[in-house]
């Protein structure tokens, strides 16, 4: 769903641009509070300790999924936007990070997603998609059973809902500040009956690897925190339910080191940017689809970085396109990573730094 350059009016493109970097602003300061990074840290933030170094690689992991475009229907593919993903594993403020992290990285090196629409993409992609689903995750978390399973059935759900809102938010925004007129009532129903397919793909996508990182850490994954199961008493050589005014107990927690949940988290997303993402479909995503069917592409502009040497996914030069590609996509990764980990490392040290005795002032 990234927007190019030319969809949507100077005026449109600069107004969303404010939005994404007061939102941007306020991320900053809430992700310091998700990540920690205090010496004398309550709970929630010894888990952002846990979690800081993994946010750069949830941007990478997402940079790679958004490279293996799945069909869905009449010649139309989808892709993950990854904010559900992102909100549920580190947190919705370093969600909106994550995900503008990698919008950024696209639209500068692979000049997918205009830069004047940068703001567009960010509002739309990192913005709603990360509101709308933590908001929905956390009220069914609220209301389902306090296990594993209704932590992925609930990612399932709020990442399903994510994808047709963002349809929803590009929409409005067209109908604000579109190039092209066009009925906007058959640009709506185009745009969220092809992204409901699309969420189906971003659910599962989501569901399966929040599921797989709390099956082995559930102390990573944001959504998670608090995550309490009832005691168990061993009576007679078996097992059997506390009674109900003994207190609950945290799931139990791996002792194991981070390390190696970040070193296979960034295997895998080398190998689906560098070698999967050959077989991802060649099919106009959701948006390329209706803009063409529609006709809201009509003053499209080439992106001002089109020349680029990673260009639409590609090394300039290289003439395999299963080299060319598979290169790119670990270019991608590589940088997106550094990227992000340099992002999330600032923002904890902040953290620690304001929290400081010297920056910490004493009453009497």
């Amino acid at each position: 769903m990234h927007v190019p350059d030319g969809f949507i009016n100077a005026p449109t493109s600069a107004v969303t641009g404010v939005v994404a970097a007061g939102a941007i602003a306020v991320s900053l300061r809430g992700a310091r509070r998700e990540l920690g990074g205090t010496s004398r840290a309550s709970e929630a933030e010894r888990g952002g300790e846990r979690t800081a170094p993994l946010a750069g690689l949830v941007a990478a992991f997402i940079f790679a999924v958004q490279m293996l475009n799945f069909p869905v229907a009449a010649g139309t593919s989808g892709h993950l936007l990854g904010g559900a993903l992102a909100a549920i594993l580190v947190g919705p403020f370093t969600g909106v990070l994550c995900v503008s992290v990698v919008l950024l990285m696209q639209g500068v090196l692979f000049a997918d997603g205009g830069l004047t629409a940068l703001g567009v993409n960010i509002t739309d992609m990192a913005i709603v998609t990360t509101v709308v689903a933590y908001a929905l995750f956390r009220g069914l978390v609220k209301v389902l059973p306090r296990t594993r399973r209704s932590v992925t059935v609930a990612s399932f759900v709020a990442a399903l809902v994510s994808v047709p809102a963002a349809a929803l938010a590009f929409t409005l925004l067209y109908w604000i500040g579109g190039t092209t007129d066009v009925s906007i009532g058959k640009v709506a129903t185009a745009m969220i009956g092809v992204h409901v397919l699309i969420g189906i793909g971003e659910a599962a996508i989501t569901a399966l690897t929040v599921g797989a990182v709390i099956a082995v850490r559930p102390d990573l994954v944001y959504g998670a925190r608090g995550l309490q199961q009832r005691l168990k008493l061993r009576v007679n050589g078996e097992l059997v339910d506390a009674p109900s005014g003994a207190a609950p107990a945290p799931a139990p927690v791996s002792a194991r080191s981070h390390r190696k949940v970040w070193i296979t988290g960034l295997v895998a997303s080398l190998v689906l940017a560098g070698f999967v993402s050959f077989y991802a479909s060649a099919n106009p995503d959701g948006l390329e689809k209706v803009a063409s069917d529609k006709g809201i592409d009509k003053k499209a502009e080439e992106h001002a970085a089109a020349d680029s040497p990673l260009a639409d996914y590609g090394v300039k030069d290289i003439t395999d396109a299963r080299v060319s590609g598979g290169l790119a996509g670990v270019i991608g990764v590589g940088v997106t990573v550094v990227a992000g980990s340099a992002v999330f490392w600032t923002v904890r040290r902040r953290r620690g730094d304001d929290a400081s005795p010297a920056n910490t002032e004493t009453t009497v």
